[in-house]
């Protein structure tokens, strides 16, 4: 298959002194399956210094550091489970603004600040459906040199939101006199036209080593928060969900945690690299194993915690292509689901091949 086929054209116009003043992008990607937008967004930057920008249009939610790694600068396949989900698409239409120090020497060259309104359902919805909108703001330090060997870079991301609650009522987790987790009908203190919670939190780190044997980095990032989705599945919907009788379909708040750790080592040179990922995503981290399938307590396959270990070879013949050999060891959680009493054989290994120019 085609995974992505992506064309951008980007437009800049710089000032006398050389320094940027306005930029225009345009991505659209086209496969066997269609031409979609990707990226269609306009930046202009203020002041004198150039440290000040305001980015309009369909673009990147600034949100950690997995979710704006480009495609073709990412070494695993594919993003981590919990991107993915929360995530979806990675864009949104918003409005943003940002700090970013241009200076050549000073720390402060070092940082970067975005804060940014957007819809919320990004690319999974076809328009905004409600009223409601998610704040989304982050802090960056960019790869700072500790040593002349060592760098570090690193941020904190948090995203505030939520979408409208069409349904009389909404499910949220109780803990019965026995200590054992259900979802429960609530319609005391949620009613149609509120607003449902999208709370995330996260942190990022990232080290290089430069060494003997080449480059070994190490990136880590962790979230947490609280998602609001369906009863089967933890992702943000994209559109209101309604039953077959025209009634609203009800919406279950979940709290969840994640992570992805990622090891990368040159092979003796950066044309050969080695990878090694981690990451897990627990759609709702204060229920576990065989409390999920009792049918009193309304927990489902959305429930389940997901773990993927993965690794690959990569190969670069030069600066325009890309090879990569990639299994991914996917593990479920053990349920009382009759689906997912058992690891699912989902495991999955990925041969591609990614040109670029």
């Amino acid at each position: 298959m085609l995974r992505r086929g992506r064309i951008r054209f980007d437009y800049v116009r710089f000032d006398q002194t050389e320094q940027p003043k306005l930029q225009f992008v345009f991505q659209f990607d086209g496969t066997e399956r269609g031409v979609v937008i990707r990226d269609f967004w306009g930046r202009y930057w203020g002041g004198k210094s150039r440290m000040f920008y305001v980015t309009t249009g369909m673009f990147a939610r600034p949100f950690g550091y997995e979710v704006n790694l480009s495609s073709a600068d990412r070494e695993a396949p594919e993003r981590g489970r919990m991107s993915q989900i929360l995530m979806k698409t990675e864009r949104d239409i918003g409005f943003m603004g940002s700090i970013e120090p241009n200076r050549r020497s000073g720390l402060l060259k070092y940082l970067k600040i975005d804060a940014g309104i957007f819809n919320g359902q990004g690319l999974s919805g076809m328009m905004e459906f409600d009223r409601y909108k998610d704040f989304i703001g982050q802090v960056m330090i960019k790869p700072l040199n500790v040593s002349s060997k060592l760098s570090l870079g690193g941020g904190v991301s948090m995203l505030s939101g939520g979408f409208r609650q069409f349904a009389s009522a909404a499910w949220r987790l109780k803990v019965n006199s026995v200590d054992i987790p259900f979802y429960e009908k609530d319609s005391l203190t949620s009613s149609i036209g509120d607003k449902l919670p999208r709370k995330y939190f996260g942190v990022n780190a990232q080290a290089r080593w430069d060494h003997g044997w080449g480059n070994t980095q190490v990136r880590v990032e962790c979230w947490q928060g609280t998602q609001t989705a369906s009863k089967y599945s933890s992702e943000t919907p994209g559109t209101p969900q309604f039953l077959p009788d025209g009634s609203a379909d009800e919406n279950f708040v979940r709290d969840f945690n994640g992570a992805f750790i990622l090891f990368l080592q040159d092979l003796g040179s950066k044309r050969h690299q080695l990878g090694i990922k981690l990451d897990w995503y627990d759609p709702n981290r204060r229920v576990s194993g065989l409390q999920i399938g009792n049918v009193s307590t309304n927990l489902t396959a959305a429930d389940v915690r997901y773990t993927t270990l993965g690794g690959g070879y990569l190969f670069y013949p030069n600066d325009n292509l890309k090879l990569t050999l990639w299994y991914d060891l996917i593990r479920n959680e053990q349920t009382g689901l009759t689906s997912l009493k058992e690891d699912l054989h989902d495991d999955l290994f990925t041969a591609r091949v990614q040109f670029r120019f």
